[in-house]
């Protein structure tokens, strides 16, 4: 972990490593006590494909557990 400063013209620059790690795209999330830095992947489809690529459930298998869970939640 390391320390960075806003310049003059409120620009952050990250150090080195962790551009190599997460790359140089970030979505900038404001959080009550902070704010986050998400890393933004160069190509976001394929990010979501590698996420889910062990997934062996159609969206609409997905969708309707999603759904059965809720409503149980709901009921308790």
């Amino acid at each position: 972990m390391s320390d960075v400063a806003l310049d003059d013209r409120g620009r952050l620059t990250l150090p080195k490593e962790v551009r190599e790690r997460y790359g140089d795209r970030y979505h900038v999330v404001q959080l009550p006590d902070g704010v986050k830095l998400v890393p933004v992947a160069d190509n976001p489809l394929e990010a979501l494909r590698d996420e889910f690529a062990d997934v062996d459930k159609s969206a609409d298998e997905l969708r309707e557990k999603a759904r059965d869970d809720a409503i149980d939640e709901a009921g308790r």
